[in-house]
C-alpha cells in the first residue's frame, strides 16, 4: 500500500491577506483549479501537492498558542536557500524563530496564527 499527502487545509480569515502572505512572501503558486464552492478560498501548488486556504469560521483557538511555532501544529514545508527565505520575512517585519533542534529551519506563523516549517532540502 502506498500512500502521500494530496493537501493540507488552512483556515484563514481573509484570503487576500493570506495569499500576500502565501504568494507574494513565501512565493507558492495558485493552483487555478478550484471549483467553486460555497466559501472563498484558494488551492496553492506545490510540485504535485497543494495547501487549500479556507476562509470559513475558525473553530481553533488562536490566541494562547505556543509562543514558539515548533511547539504547535504545523506544516513543514521544504524550501532552497532557506536564508532567502528568512531576508524576505525580515523585511516584511514577520517574525519567526530559528529551529532550536540546530537543524537548518524556522518556524513562522501566517496572518492567522497558522504555524509553518520551513526546512531547508540538503543539498544534492
Amino acid at each position: 500500500m502506498s500512500a502521500r499527502i494530496h493537501h493540507v487545509s488552512l483556515v484563514v480569515s481573509d484570503v487576500a491577506v493570506a495569499l500576500r502572505f502565501y504568494v507574494g512572501l513565501l512565493g507558492l503558486d495558485v493552483d487555478e483549479n478550484r471549483p467553486e464552492m460555497e466559501f472563498a478560498g484558494a488551492w496553492l501548488s506545490l510540485d504535485g501537492q497543494q495547501i487549500h486556504l479556507l476562509q470559513v469560521p475558525n473553530c481553533d483557538p488562536v490566541a494562547g498558542r505556543p509562543s514558539h511555532p515548533g511547539r504547535d501544529r504545523h506544516l513543514a514545508l521544504q524550501v532552497e536557500n532557506l536564508p532567502a527565505y528568512l531576508q524576505r520575512l525580515e523585511a516584511a517585519g514577520v517574525a519567526f524563530t530559528r529551529s532550536r533542534s540546530g537543524r537548518r529551519a524556522a518556524f513562522v506563523r501566517d496572518p492567522d496564527g497558522n504555524a509553518l516549517e520551513l526546512i531547508e532540502a540538503p543539498a544534492s
